[in-house]
């Protein structure tokens, strides 16, 4: 449609997407419940303490990754849900379910075809923590999709007490492909500290995720920058920031915001300098909205399964997103080492009669 002013053209995404045949989907289990996930805190005597054990064998965790990629190939083949969530949970399921949704909105000439993928079991590290009797279960792993190649993946799989199913809740891609230095004790066990309340570490789940958040929303200004020392990944966060929020110049406006978290869970891992590495997720919303009347935003054919391609006044997308940081045992800024994001839902009010598809 011809505008009174340029139109705005949103762009396809604004953050790094996981790939549709990795962004394995995932709902977090705690690691540990932070009111119980010390498992060397004192009870009353030494005698009644139970004393942790490893949530798996290697064996079994192995076997839990095959049977992972094995039932997600299946799924993801025919946009399965109801499969994929026998293997995935939590927010990487949100994640999944994001990019069938977007896969189906588009023409069918438009869809690329699925190819199957595996982990490389064998080259996997494994990070199993040992856990006492009535913690959650569950384990993380650095993966690798290709044999020969060192792994570079984190993943995080959490035993549903439901159902007793392993699933797949995180999944991220670590900066540089550096994987952090996760301790393990004599036997190649790792072991599980509380996200939250944990007086021994400089920043808990909570805190890095409202970092994370304001980073987004204000550019690191609040707390963002204070929490987190700079690296790549929460660099690139300010960037998303601070482009994404001046490209509509005096034609729109973008705004970034905090959203109601699903995903409270929060996975700790003690490191080998005493702090800790800590799996969490976060949702955020970035709003985009026209200046005035006769400009209108034209949605790209992947906002289509949302918003039809119906031009709006303005639109709000929500990102689910898993994140992964360091965390030192002293007083000092942590280090966000990765993060992935995908657009769950876009919706926002049409413009007024007499727009055409053609703007």
């Amino acid at each position: 449609m011809k505008n009174s002013g340029a139109p705005i053209r949103i762009a396809r995404r604004t953050l790094p997407l996981l790939g549709s045949a990795v962004a394995l989907a995932l709902a977090l289990t705690s690691c540990a419940n932070d009111s119980n996930s010390h498992g060397n805190e004192k009870g009353p005597s030494a005698r009644t303490t139970p004393k942790p054990t490893p949530a798996l064998s290697t064996t079994q965790a192995r076997d839990v990754i095959t049977h992972y990629a094995k039932i997600n190939n299946e799924a993801n083949a025919t946009r399965d849900r109801a499969l994929l969530d026998t293997a995935e949970d939590g927010p990487l399921y949100a994640m999944s379910v994001s990019d069938y949704t977007e896969t189906e909105g588009l023409p069918k000439a438009d869809r690329k075809p699925y190819k199957p993928w595996s982990y490389d079991t064998a080259s996997a590290k494994l990070y199993i923590p040992r856990l006492t009797p009535g913690q959650d279960r569950w384990f993380a792993a650095a993966l690798s999709d290709q044999k020969g190649k060192a792994p570079s993946r984190l993943a995080v799989f959490a035993e549903r007490p439901q159902n007793k199913r392993w699933e797949l809740v995180s999944v991220v891609d670590p900066e540089g492909k550096k994987l952090p230095d996760v301790a393990l004790d004599q036997d190649g066990y790792a072991t599980a500290v509380a996200a939250n309340g944990n007086k021994q570490l400089a920043a808990g789940a909570d805190l890095l995720r409202s970092a994370v958040l304001d980073n987004f929303a204000t550019g690191g200004m609040n707390t963002g920058t204070k929490v987190f020392e700079p690296t790549v990944a929460s660099k690139q966060q300010i960037e998303v920031h601070d482009k994404t929020g001046t490209r509509y110049g005096d034609q729109g406006t973008t705004v970034f915001a905090g959203a109601a978290n699903r995903y409270k869970d929060a996975y700790a891992l003690k490191t080998s300098d005493g702090g800790a590495l800590i799996l969490f997720s976060h949702t955020h919303t970035q709003t985009d909205a026209v200046a005035h009347s006769g400009l209108q935003i034209n949605p790209g054919k992947d906002d289509r399964a949302w918003l039809h391609g119906v031009p709006r006044s303005s639109i709000q997308y929500t990102f689910v997103c898993n994140d992964a940081a360091t965390v030192p045992a002293k007083a000092a800024p942590s280090r966000l080492i990765g993060y992935t994001c995908a657009r769950t839902d876009a919706s926002g009010p049409p413009v007024a009669s007499g727009w055409s598809d053609r703007a």
